[in-house]
């Protein structure tokens, strides 16, 4: 059984800038050994531990050079999407008029470091993020679905259209991978546990209805339970499909949020 470790999208963001530097993820305060300025003006900074995401896909494929070649592809993918998902974020703080700081990818996934907001900025900044992966997801999908029309699999083929079609059908399978990547982490990313996206919005979500207390202990108290039950799903993943989630829940945060303590 083959293992994909997927060290994706512990994507760590905060409503406030000093947030941020507060509550690190791991890996997240290391020193940046790669830095530019990505779009919107806004600064980039890839973190040591990008390497050892890398070792991580590559090591999977050293069975064989085409594994390897594939191993390397789906690094750059993940990367790639991972990018994307905290401009999403970035873009969701610019339109706003929210000043971006800097965009961080580290071997944890990312997280965009923005000056404090409201709930309301908030909502729109942090839903920025699944919602590029689902639009990476659908655009990859039809893209690969384009190509595949007028295949006809069942006639013989000249050697150069041959070649052609083996082209078409290895550019397919990459925009079919790529889809994939970006489908998981947007249900990932949804998932309403802290710090993950779905977690920061099922919070902002209550708090257009309910007081701030009650938000954060009902927060606390679903999120508690998607945490609890993190290990076993993580479990029926592993044995059914070979994916390793190299990320868990923080319990104790949960459990002091429906305590009605402010995550720490």
């Amino acid at each position: 059984m083959s293992v994909i470790v997927l060290l994706v999208s512990v994507a760590i963001r905060a409503n406030q800038g000093e947030a941020v530097s507060k509550r690190q993820p791991m890996f997240g305060n290391e020193a940046p050994i790669f830095r530019f300025n990505g779009p919107l003006g806004v600064p980039v900074e890839f973190g040591t531990s990008i390497i050892f995401l890398a070792l991580i896909f590559i090591g999977v494929g050293v069975a064989s050079p085409d594994a390897f070649v594939h191993g390397l592809i789906l690094f750059g993918m993940v990367v790639l999407s991972i990018f994307l998902h905290e401009f999403g974020h970035a873009w969701g703080a610019w339109v706003q008029g929210v000043p971006v700081q800097k965009v961080v990818i580290y071997g944890g996934g990312g997280y965009c470091q923005h000056a404090a907001t409201g709930p309301r900025e908030s909502e729109l900044i942090v839903a920025m993020g699944p919602l590029v992966n689902l639009a990476l997801w659908a655009l990859s999908s039809l893209g690969a679905w384009w190509i595949l029309q007028g295949f006809d699999f069942s006639e013989q083929l000249s050697p150069a259209d041959f070649a052609t079609a083996q082209f078409k059908l290895e550019i397919y399978s990459k925009l079919a991978m790529f889809a994939h990547i970006n489908l998981f982490l947007f249900i990932l990313n949804l998932i309403p546990v802290q710090p993950l996206d779905g977690g920061r919005l099922l919070h902002l979500g209550l708090l257009r209805f309910v007081p701030q207390m009650a938000a954060l202990r009902i927060a606390g108290v679903i999120g508690l339970f998607f945490a609890l039950a993190w290990v076993p799903a993580m479990l029926v993943m592993y044995l059914q499909f070979g994916w390793l989630l190299l990320f868990m829940p923080p319990i104790w945060m949960h459990w002091e949020m429906a305590k009605g303590n402010a995550p720490v």
